[in-house]
């Protein structure tokens, strides 16, 4: 037997290895990110390709992910608001007070009767409608610890209404255009059908700038009725308690402060135009911040969410949607509404 024989021949394999490594889970998640925020894709494909990591790979970051999201996302709100003058930000919110909260007591009523008629589970059902009604994500993280909602309660609603956040980024666009929507119909629309702020922002900003000033006005003034919604739903869970002599646990309302930092952005670059060259890099970062928003976002939906969401919740959060979206678009489009 020959020297030759008995040792592996490895080396070879070795040195290719270390010519050519190869990318780890986490190498690509943080490449895919750098790409996100560099300005060389659009939202949309930022959101696909978060979808396709998300999908394929098991995410080597999640909790990390989950936390940079939510903290770049008000950053980068807040940072747009310095491209918008606060004259057309008040006029946009005051004239989308009213079809808000139209929307948002038509939406409740309507998502909890499909619950019923679904028969999905109270607390899940309540979740999906509050986050279809107001604004997603948010309005779910407000109101579940103030029904105690369990974390397969929790993450039922959250997987329903971000599937439903990446399909109307996609089709939102070319459905605007193909039915020749004008910048403020688009914009006005985006806020009132799509749930979460970073998906309005998104969709409105690949539509154009206008689309994009009126969608984020009016989806941050949608995004205050958290606040009602949440007080009203502990007052609702405290005298279900007391009927049923039991205690309700007390759990602090989240106020959305970014929102008024983003009307003080914009109060900034309307009085102080002095800077004007300043707001605009920072605008044009907010931009990038939301791009990379949205692939962290994406990168959150897995096979395994997907598997625990189920058909009927699924079903419950799609058909409330569509009635949302079709009723506000047909509203719009005949000019029933309108800024």
């Amino acid at each position: 037997m020959t020297l030759s024989a008995t040792v592996p021949s490895v080396p070879a394999q070795a040195k290719r290895r270390r010519v050519f490594p190869t990318l780890d889970s986490k190498g690509v998640f943080l490449i895919g990110l750098m790409l996100a925020a560099s300005g060389f894709v659009s939202p949309p494909v930022a959101l696909v390709g978060g979808i396709a990591f998300g999908l394929v790979v098991e995410h080597p970051m999640k909790a990390e992910s989950s936390a940079l999201s939510k903290l770049l996302l008000q950053a980068s709100v807040v940072a747009l608001g310095f491209g918008l003058n606060l004259q057309q930000v008040v006029h946009a919110g005051r004239s989308g007070f009213l079809y808000t909260a139209i929307s948002i007591t038509s939406a409740m009523v309507l998502g909890t009767l499909l619950g019923k008629m679904l028969h999905v589970g109270g607390k899940a059902s309540y979740l999906i409608t509050a986050g279809t009604a107001i604004c997603g994500g948010s309005a779910i993280a407000a109101v579940s610890p103030i029904l105690s909602a369990s974390e397969e309660e929790i993450s039922v609603s959250m997987g329903t209404v971000f599937f439903l956040n990446s399909v109307a980024l996609l089709l939102f666009p070319p459905i605007g255009h193909l039915l020749h929507l004008s910048q403020n119909q688009f914009g006005l629309w985006a806020a009132l059908a799509i749930h979460d702020t970073s998906s309005v922002v998104g969709a409105s900003a690949a539509y154009g700038a206008q689309a994009l000033a009126i969608g984020t006005t009016v989806k941050l003034a949608r995004a205050l009725w958290i606040v009602p919604v949440s007080l009203l739903t502990a007052v609702f869970m405290a005298r279900m308690a007391a009927r049923s002599g039991g205690t309700c646990e007390k759990s602090r309302v989240k106020i959305p402060w970014f929102i008024a930092m983003f009307c003080a952005a914009s109060a900034l670059s309307t009085y102080l135009p002095r800077f004007h060259a300043g707001y605009e890099g920072l605008s044009h970062l907010g931009k990038l911040g939301l791009t990379a928003t949205l692939f962290l976002i994406g990168t959150g939906l897995s096979k395994k969410t997907l598997k625990q969401v189920g058909v009927r919740p699924l079903v419950q959060g799609v058909s409330l949607w569509i009635v949302v979206a079709t009723a506000s678009l047909a509203a719009i489009y005949f000019h029933v509404i309108g800024i």
